[in-house]
């Protein structure tokens, strides 16, 4: 059944062509390279794709213009694996089907995908495909993820900056995450604040290793037993 899309996120356009929230006046991703900033930090900070196996779940926190979503897609598709990936997201904000258009378009290497996310556009049903079963959650994440019944190998933690953004932050969001871990599971994070990593420290080994970019730190962690 379809759903009303809810209300979209509201943008500006860098010099760089890059789009920058107007609610939290941040960045949607880097401008050194979007793109080489999910590898590192949400591919390279899960140990992936060397961890993936069939039935494996990615969840994030943050959809923004999707390109996460595609950057896992792919690596899973060139991972050999026959079983889709599963992969779900929490988005208070969706952009506008014209906006996200827009923002995947630097990377034509991502394009069949791309256009795939775009054709089917995620307001409407869950996205099954033979190699992806893709769910939207729109709305607040504080709300949406404690009624989730999932559990996830693999969190990219995508929020706006904690201190544009902190409810996305706070310690009753970050213990759901681990609530709604698998065993062994793994998380990454662009962000090495010390809230944010002593948050998540009662239910993951958290460690703080290189960032991408012009930042030092960022922040992954492995599920504790």
């Amino acid at each position: 059944m379809d759903r009303t899309p809810p209300e979209n996120a509201s943008l500006t356009w860098q010099a760089d062509g890059s789009p920058r929230s107007m609610l939290f006046d941040d960045p949607y991703f880097s401008t050194s390279g979007g793109l080489e900033e999910t590898a590192h930090v949400f591919l390279q900070g899960n140990d992936l794709p060397a961890r993936f196996s069939p039935g494996f779940h990615i969840a994030e926190l943050g959809f923004g213009t999707g390109l996460n979503l595609l950057a896992a897609w792919q690596a899973w598709r060139e991972s050999g694996i026959s079983t889709p990936l599963h992969f779900t997201s929490f988005e208070a904000y969706p952009l506008a089907l014209p906006d996200m258009r827009r923002a995947l378009a630097q990377w034509p290497e991502l394009a069949p995908l791309a256009d795939i996310l775009l054709k089917n556009h995620p307001f409407q049903a869950r996205l099954k495909l033979p190699d992806l079963v893709f769910t939207l959650i729109i709305g607040d994440a504080r709300t949406t993820l404690p009624r989730w019944q999932g559990r996830a190998d693999a969190w990219f933690l995508d929020g706006f900056s904690p201190s544009k953004n902190p409810e996305m932050w706070g310690d009753d969001l970050l213990d759901q995450v681990g609530q709604h871990s698998a065993p062994n599971a793994s998380f990454a994070t662009y962000t090495a604040a010390g809230f944010v990593r002593r948050a998540l420290e009662p239910r993951f080994n958290v460690r703080r290793v290189s960032g991408f970019g012009r930042k030092r730190h960022m922040s992954v962690g492995i599920l504790r037993g």
